[in-house]
């Protein structure tokens, strides 16, 4: 899939990997797994814990979650035997599966959002 994505344009992280996601308790889970090993490396550069950070931006933004303060929202944990990275939102569900009122109080739909973070081409 990564050979056809050419040098100096706007990718995906789609174009890169499948993603898996889920909740704990009020924390999210986002697994990355790498389609290919010049994607993992390409994704351990760009896809930060801050990136992620950024693009979920929205939904740490609550009455719930404002109320905590933390240095880090993101943490990124990285998985090189099977070419993956793992991520831990940490309270972002706004109280989680039996509080919250959002649509996906479960964080199930993280993975397809995720898969539109926009990253820079292999190069």
């Amino acid at each position: 899939m990564t050979e056809s994505l050419t040098v100096g344009r706007k990718i995906t992280l789609g174009d890169l990997a499948h993603t898996r996601s889920g909740d704990k308790g009020n924390h999210a889970n986002l697994g990355v797994i790498a389609y290919s090993s010049a994607a993992y490396e390409h994704l351990k550069l760009h896809l930060t814990a801050q990136r992620v950070e950024e693009f979920f931006a929205p939904l740490f933004e609550s009455e719930i979650t404002s109320s905590v303060d933390r240095e880090q929202r993101v943490e990124r944990f990285e998985l090189p035997g099977i070419q993956a990275l793992n991520f831990l939102l940490y309270d972002v569900l706004a109280g989680g599966a039996s509080k919250s009122l959002r649509l996906d109080t479960q964080a199930k739909l993280f993975s397809t959002a995720a898969l539109e973070i926009t990253l820079p081409a292999l190069g």
